[in-house]
């Protein structure tokens, strides 16, 4: 019986064997190749970095089998393309080619991309280009265009600061490992910086920074993934794609003006420190799509002048005892990744279970907090003393006089709340335009302010980015 089964076994795997060996393979140059498509885009990387990798599909669609005789990139080695055609890397020492490939009919392969490009010389990113060519046996050949752009950059590893620097670049700046200022020292950034952080690099500072973009050329502060998570969303509206800034108590007298700095874990912390001066002033600067705080501090003076606080995993603004003022600012809060986000504001004068010595203090002036909850206000009466004059509030209405003066409490149930105020909210794309809607009930609601101009509607900063809110 044994005899019998493995005999029958034999059998069908010797007519399987012929059955594919006797499989017809065209050389007929009217047959050929499907490609998924016939140009492969690439995102903007950086000179000299390692892309992601990308791909495409080869198909015969055909009854009759195709034999590729070779594989290769017209270039060579020239335009840093790696290849990998079905699981056989194209040999860049020997003209970056492969051979003998075989597609039956109605089969496909894969093809893996990468690039790694050479240094440009050039300010702006440069376009890089090479055809992959296919050679069919019967002399045909077809070519899918692979296409990117590069970009030359200037490195910065675990770069500590230890006597008064100024950065100023027209090359971006990719941080690896991070940035330390050290006591004694001043990192000044001025315009047109820009700085891409690696993951869990950031800005750690015991000195002094100081940030000086201009009204219509911000300094960026950014995660350095210049490509797409989908086709239609960038890693760069990602929260957590970098560390954020961080204060330690020794630093002082730090300043941020005309600044953009967006999808990091805390945007700003500031270490609990002595109240004598302003620790931190911050005007004209954007925080958005932290995957934590926006501005988290702990017994700090801090003032924020023009500035746009939105869309955190924590709070937008907490303060733990302390100073805060905020003037022509919007603090929204839409983030999108978590029903669990935490409110526009907190405040309170509590740390771990421990009371701070001082009472914290906390003044608003014409400033919009909203979002998605009833209520993102979160404070502690008791242990703060607190003012909004000319606010916009979403949180239930308080009949408090000498604390709310002209203010306006925001109701899911007005016509115009929430992400209605602005001009653009797309949850799917990740797209925000915090500039007032035309229909925003809250234009021309500003009051003056003596020695402070509100630069929200073009005055210095220009109409591409909304700092305040009304």
């Amino acid at each position: 019986m044994m005899k019998r089964l493995s005999f029958f076994i034999l059998a069908i795997a010797t007519l399987l064997a012929v059955s594919c060996s006797d499989e017809e393979f065209s050389t007929g140059k009217s047959d050929l190749l499907d490609f998924s498509t016939d140009t492969l885009r690439m995102d903007t990387l950086f000179s000299g970095v390692p892309s992601p990798t990308y791909s495409f599909m080869v198909y015969n669609n055909g009854d009759k089998g195709l034999r590729i005789r070779q594989v290769r990139l017209q270039k060579g080695n020239q335009t840093g393309f790696r290849v990998n055609v079905d699981g056989v890397f194209l040999d860049n020492s020997n003209g970056s080619q492969a051979q003998d490939f075989e597609i039956r009919g109605g089969d496909s392969l894969r093809v893996f991309v990468e690039l790694t490009s050479y240094k440009t010389y050039s300010d702006d990113p440069q376009h890089v280009e090479d055809n992959l060519l296919f050679m069919l046996e019967s002399g045909t050949e077809q070519r899918v265009c692979l296409s990117a752009c590069t970009w030359d950059a200037v490195e910065l590893r675990n770069f500590t600061v230890s006597r008064d620097t100024t950065i100023m670049s027209e090359k971006p700046i990719v941080v690896y490992g991070g940035i330390k200022v050290d006591s004694c020292a001043t990192l000044t950034i001025k315009s047109p910086t820009r700085l891409y952080f690696h993951p869990n690099a950031g800005i750690d500072v015991f000195g002094k920074l100081v940030v000086e973009g201009k009204a219509n050329d911000e300094v960026v502060l950014r995660g350095d993934r210049l490509d797409h998570i989908f086709d239609y969303l960038p890693y760069d509206r990602l929260s957590g794609q970098w560390s954020g800034i961080r204060f330690r108590s020794s630093s002082t007298g730090n300043s941020i003006s005309f600044a953009d700095i967006h999808s990091t874990n805390d945007a700003i912390v500031c270490d609990s420190a002595a109240l004598g001066t302003c620790r931190l002033r911050l005007e004209n600067t954007t925080l958005h799509n932290c995957n934590g705080y926006g501005l988290r501090a702990v017994n700090s003076h801090i003032s924020l002048v023009n500035c746009q606080i939105t869309n955190t995993l924590g709070d937008c603004v907490s303060m733990v005892g302390g100073r805060l003022e905020l003037t022509y600012c919007t603090v929204a809060q839409f983030y999108p990744f978590s029903v669990n986000r935490g409110a526009a504001i907190s405040f309170g004068n509590t740390l771990n279970g421990v009371v701070l010595n001082e009472r914290g203090s906390l003044i608003c002036v014409n400033t919009a907090f909203t979002g998605y909850a009833e209520d993102v206000v979160m404070g502690d009466s008791l242990s703060f003393d607190y003012h909004f004059l000319n606010c916009l509030l979403r949180t239930p209405a308080v009949s408090d006089s000498l604390r709310f003066q002209n203010v306006i409490f925001e109701s899911p149930k007005d016509s115009i709340q929430g992400e209605k105020h602005f001009r653009l909210v797309d949850i799917d794309l990740q797209d925000y335009d915090f500039h007032l809607d035309s229909l925003s009930t809250l234009r021309g609601k500003a009051m003056p302010v003596d020695g402070i101009t509100d630069n929200r509607d073009g005055t210095l900063r220009g109409d591409t980015l909304n700092i305040g809110c009304y």
